[in-house]
């Protein structure tokens, strides 16, 4: 059991870690049809809203005015600096006054980009602290927890225009936007035009379409892995039954090429589904030595963190947490609903932070390297509201985006907000 603990320096629960049961490979042909399904209610299935939070809250393992901001740093992470790490001190705004945002990525260039749910917009911060409209993505339609979702550039958090290892040239420059259109979700690349500044949004091309949509379970988180290969997040669609039909985009985990093909090494030929059985998952990540982590939100009982294998099956509808394995990979780490609603999900310095949406707090995992959660604590719980999104932040520090604003929180003074939270080496690590 994870618990709440004193801030700065708090000392975690410590509890033997039990390592993933292996992903049971399967064979799955995807047909490329509409699936779309469209709804107009905001709720997450039946899940209720967020009642308070208990004294002690409860993982499970399984065996206005914006006030002028100060500039904030533009150093890259430095990878030098030693994990697992914990928070410590006392976070600090970088920018203020954000409408509903859903997804925040930093450039190399120093710029930091933001997307704005219902607005449909992209914002920057840029290098000197300053906020502005870069442009609206053309064909959002927002409804419910539907819009403007996840953003991503290649190269992963701290790169932009600027071609990194090993990738294509022609595949710098883009931006990549995975949005809630009339009919479906999607995602295409727009080009990211100008400087620090003065970004524009410029020529468009279509990435992927016909994800199911509907007015809760988009998914929409995209990343870029280590392996050059674009991921995607995609909900159900508030139909169960699409995360095991090999024919539905719904309920998946999506591996992508850059422009929008199948890789040839992925689970199943032609498919770009590299697991399934999702609900709504809204975050992943890769730790330092390659493993992937995604964190789902669950029905009424049990929110998860996954460590995905390509071609594994988590369980939905089936299976809602831990189902004892067999066919279907049991989570790593699941939550009571009301502790987590988890949605961003960073990796930094060996550690794993979550994003609660309903749980109002960030979690700090530090899983083992048999792939157990290991220490599991939770921070800032009912300081910030709800958490959208957390990345890797200059320095060596965290940025997390609060979401009071999309009519299911609590708009506190000055939100939503961009914080950063200073890590420090974890006692006894």
């Amino acid at each position: 059991m994870a618990r709440s603990i004193p801030r700065p320096h708090p000392r975690p629960h410590r509890r033997p870690a039990r390592a993933l049961p292996a992903a049971l490979a399967i064979a799955v042909t995807l047909t490329l049809a509409a699936c779309a399904a469209d709804g107009s209610s905001g709720t997450a299935g039946t899940r209720q809203g967020t009642p308070a939070p208990s004294p002690t809250a409860s993982p499970q393992t399984t065996p206005q005015t914006t006030p002028e901001m100060p500039a904030p740093s533009t150093s890259p992470t430095p990878a030098a600096l030693p994990g697992p790490v914990q928070p410590a001190g006392t976070p600090r705004d970088v920018a203020t006054g954000l409408e509903a945002p859903w997804s925040v990525v930093r450039l190399a260039s120093g710029s930091t980009l933001i997307s704005e749910r219902d607005t449909a917009r992209i914002r920057e911060l840029t290098p000197d602290g300053a906020l502005r409209d870069v442009g609206v993505v053309e064909g959002v339609v927002p409804r419910g927890e539907g819009g403007l979702l996840g953003i991503a550039v290649p190269g992963g958090a701290a790169a932009d225009t600027v071609a990194v290892e090993g990738q294509d040239p022609a595949d710098a420059g883009w931006l990549y936007v995975y949005f809630t259109a009339e009919t479906d979700n999607r995602i295409v690349r727009v080009r990211l035009d100008g400087a620090p500044g003065s970004y524009a949004l410029g020529a468009r091309e279509e990435v992927l379409s016909r994800i199911p949509k509907a007015g809760n379970h988009n998914g929409g988180r995209i990343a870029f892995g280590p392996d050059g290969k674009l991921y995607a997040t995609a909900g159900d669609a508030a139909q169960g039954g699409n995360s095991q039909d090999p024919a539905s985009l719904g309920g998946k985990i999506l591996r992508l090429e850059p422009d929008g093909s199948v890789p040839a090494d992925n689970p199943t030929p032609g498919s770009p589904v590299y697991s399934l059985g999702h609900r709504n998952p809204q975050g992943i990540a890769w730790d330092e030595t390659g493993r992937m982590w995604a964190a789902e939100f669950g029905q009424n009982t049990w929110d998860e963190l996954n460590l995905i294998q390509p071609g594994g099956n988590y369980g939905w509808p089936e299976v809602e947490g831990t189902g004892g394995g067999g066919e279907y990979v049991d989570p790593v780490m699941q939550w009571a609903t009301r502790d987590a609603s988890p949605s961003g999900l960073a990796a930094v310095r060996g550690t794993l932070f979550l994003a609660g949406l309903g749980g109002e707090r960030l979690w700090v995992i530090q899983p083992t390297a048999e792939g157990g959660a290991g220490d599991v604590v939770e921070y800032f719980r009912d300081e910030y509201g709800r958490i959208r999104d957390v990345t890797a932040g200059p320095d060596g520090s965290l940025w997390m985006i609060t979401n009071n604003t999309d009519g299911r929180g609590s708009p506190r003074n000055g939100d939503d907000r961009l914080i950063q939270v200073d890590l420090v080496p974890l006692a006894g690590g």
